[in-house]
């Protein structure tokens, strides 16, 4: 399994990197399946650079905040009016409750006849399970505060948690549990941000990669108004493994690792 870094900048894109948006691929019956977790906003352009949008198998949307699910919009676009080969089927797009309506909503109502025939909207559910060629996405609430989801997904013996956005809980913990590459949001730095149920500082985030007892910690959604060695070194105070900041192309390539 492979992930990629599409845009890693928090709320809002950032002059290195499009908002949060993250690409999966893995091999299965001959052909590179391909998943994208999140389209931000300006996420689109930047996921390009990796993969051609008529060659996606999902998407999945952690929740409805614009630098989550914006990009939908231009994907939308990029597969029904691509005027080069015949029409593509219907991308399967899971979400929360609601997710056509935000992005009929964001687009405008002239496309209200043919979204369901670009995307196939699913809803995501509190412990629901997905499987998509060699992926199983195993989806919990998570601590926000709209409706919100973080994910594990597992193809070829390796597995990756994504906070999707979070505060501390226990469904989080449950998500990252053993996984190899722990892929946390941080975009809360300790004795600035006070509030409770929005984000994690770099030292929850590494608090929960402890408890999960995870292999590496991969820190994401800091925002450009954060100092990242700041969020870094937070996480390197309360987590004793690996640590370091997504940055735009990066890459992680998993594979099956023997039990500890």
């Amino acid at each position: 399994m492979r992930l990629t870094i599409v845009g890693c900048s928090g709320s809002f894109p950032g002059p290195q990197s499009p908002s949060s948006s993250y690409l999966l691929e893995a091999e299965e019956a001959g052909r590179t399946w391909r998943v994208v977790l999140d389209l931000g906003s300006g996420a689109l352009g930047s996921l390009q650079r990796f993969a051609d949008p008529s060659a996606l198998d999902a998407v999945i949307v952690s929740h409805l905040h614009p630098d989550h699910f914006m990009d939908l919009c231009g994907l939308f676009v990029a597969r029904h009016y691509d005027p080069v080969g015949p029409p593509m089927p219907a991308l399967p797009v899971y979400g929360p409750a609601g997710t056509a309506d935000r992005v009929l909503a964001a687009y405008g109502p002239d496309a209200a006849s043919e979204l369901p025939h670009v995307y196939d909207v699913r809803e995501l559910t509190d412990g629901g399970v997905i499987r998509i060629g060699p992926f199983t996405v195993t989806t919990r609430s998570v601590n926000h505060p709209v409706p919100a989801f973080g994910m594990r997904i597992q193809a070829g013996g390796a597995s990756i948690a994504y906070s999707g956005d979070t505060d501390s809980c226990a469904n989080l913990i449950e998500l990252a549990r053993g996984v190899d590459l722990f892929l946390s949001e941080a975009s809360f730095v300790e004795g600035r941000d006070e509030a409770r149920g929005v984000h994690l500082t770099g030292r929850r985030a590494g608090e929960a990669a402890t408890e999960a007892d995870v292999r590496r910690l991969v820190l994401t959604h800091i925002p450009v108004w954060t100092d990242t060695e700041t969020v870094v070194r937070e996480a390197r105070g309360s987590y004793p493994g690996p640590v370091e900041a997504a940055t735009t192309g990066a890459q992680y390539v998993l594979e099956r690792v023997e039990a500890r």
